[in-house]
């Protein structure tokens, strides 16, 4: 008897889709089953594949409630339409993409001048698949430059420089290319990296410092200007000349919008590359990273591939090879669309939503605020001593049950006894739904209010997706 192939569509199966469901094939050995561990046998209509995996997405959590992620959640139509167009462009066909290729360019060259490079025309840049991506490139060339200063042979061992708040792919980058983690811990109220931390850790085989424009845990500024003022004295007292960079993964495209007397970026010659996420505060969905170097010396050529296309020489320099062009367009259409004075609107809003919401959050009684959201618009609390009866894992399940997803995490190493909840806002977080999230924030302390004892803690499964800042 021949397999089952799919029959003409009717509605029984989904009312309203014209789907039959006469044209589900026996997906495994339990008829209905979705397919889980093999390929099925047979074709489906694209009607009914696109219903099925569309229902089961339907058991995602929301993402414009998500409060854990940095990572962009909402684009105007006309931006996601472009990306759709888009998506069939392959970004390392520059031969055939050559539109796709200029792109990026601009928007490599706007970034420069955005983070004030001597000379934006000419600093190297170049799009990544996320932050990730660009920090390993950027620590890259800080490790060859390292080696090509003390020589292939030497036996000698680089390290790097950078606080425990750092996101996760600084200690990947240190682990696949080798390099030695000098990792400045916390310690009481220090959350992050300072300028006499950093020095005591650096040497002659310190290929850099990492410094981070708002860090995952609490959204604070690194202070970059002071970590570069005391590696400078270092150097001009005849010891080694380490140079910085900035982690801006969010903080690039807040900072010079919101922050416009912050010195951070190229301004501060000691820092040779700056990254930032524009999958982030870029406004872009994800994954998008950008990364940036003050001039063509701080890039060794030998990591540089060039690529011939009309006529033109085109530099690249990724780890990644085929991605679509279609995040690269969003990025520009947001640069055209916005410009500086749309940017500036954008990132003051959520900065206005986040401090407001942290005020009101403080204002509740249970919690004590560790920032306010007037750096980067994130924010993390954590709860009164005097409160022992409930945990801020509780108060992120009860949230969870409202639809709401906050995160509760413990720092790392040195202060695991800080258990908080971050904040997270983002484009497309308004003051009505910070509004609504306190309503339902009151209601959860309500319930909790009655309880005898923390119901969870950072030991439980359930909370395993909150135990570590969001991902790039």
């Amino acid at each position: 008897m021949p397999p089952e192939q799919p029959a003409s569509p009717s509605s029984h199966l989904f009312p309203g889709s014209g789907l039959d469901a006469a044209v589900v094939p026996t997906f495994t050995a339990e008829p209905g089953m979705m397919p889980a561990t093999v390929l099925p046998e047979h074709e489906l209509a694209p009607e009914l594949a696109h219903q099925l995996v569309h229902d089961e997405l339907m058991l995602d959590g929301n993402a414009r409630l998500n409060l854990a992620t940095f990572v962009t959640t909402w684009m105007e139509p006309h931006a996601a339409a472009l990306m759709a167009q888009t998506a069939d462009k392959n970004m390392i066909d520059k031969d055939e993409y050559p539109r796709t290729a200029e792109l990026e360019r601009r928007c490599s060259r706007m970034l420069a001048d955005l983070w004030h490079a001597p000379d934006p025309l000419t600093a190297p840049g170049c799009s990544t698949a996320g932050s990730s991506e660009a920090c390993m490139l950027a620590g890259l060339a800080f490790k060859r430059r390292w080696s090509a200063r003390v020589g292939p042979s030497s036996g000698r061992r680089p390290n790097i420089v950078m606080g425990a708040d750092v996101q996760v792919c600084w200690d990947k980058f240190a682990n696949y290319f080798e390099v030695e983690p000098r990792v400045v811990p916390m310690r009481g109220d220090r959350f992050h990296l300072d300028a006499e931390q950093a020095l005591a850790r650096v040497d002659e085989d310190t290929i850099g410092v990492v410094a981070v424009l708002g860090s995952t845990f609490d959204g604070s500024y690194e202070p970059v200007a002071d970590i570069c003022a005391a590696l400078d004295d270092l150097a001009a007292g005849g010891g080694p000349d380490v140079p910085v960079h900035v982690d801006g993964a969010s903080g690039a495209m807040v900072a010079p919008f919101l922050d416009e007397e912050l010195v951070w970026d190229f301004r501060l010659p000691r820092v040779a590359s700056i990254n930032t996420s524009g999958h982030k505060y870029g406004l872009v969905y994800p994954g998008l990273g950008w990364v940036a170097w003050r001039d063509t010396a701080a890039l060794p050529e030998d990591l540089i591939y060039r690529v011939n296309y009309l006529g033109d020489e085109l530099a690249t320099f990724t780890l990644n090879f085929s991605r679509p062009g279609a995040h690269v367009a969003a990025q520009y259409y947001q640069f055209l669309r916005l410009g500086r004075d749309g940017y500036t609107r954008v990132q003051q809003h959520c900065r206005d939503v986040a401090t407001r919401l942290a005020t009101q959050l403080g204002a509740l009684g249970p919690f004590r605020l560790l920032t306010r959201g007037d750096e980067l618009p994130v924010f993390a609390a954590t709860l009164d001593p005097a409160i022992t009866h409930y945990s801020v894992f509780d108060v992120s399940a009860g949230l969870r049950e409202h639809g709401w997803q906050v995160p509760a995490y413990t720092f790392p190493a040195e202060r695991t006894d800080l258990a908080v909840l971050r904040f997270v806002i983002r484009n497309g977080f308004t003051h009505s739904l910070a509004d609504q999230l306190l309503a339902d924030l009151r209601r959860v302390l309500a319930r909790l209010d009655r309880q005898h004892g923390p119901l969870h803690d950072a030991s439980d499964s359930s909370f395993s997706h909150t135990g570590a800042p969001s991902p790039r």
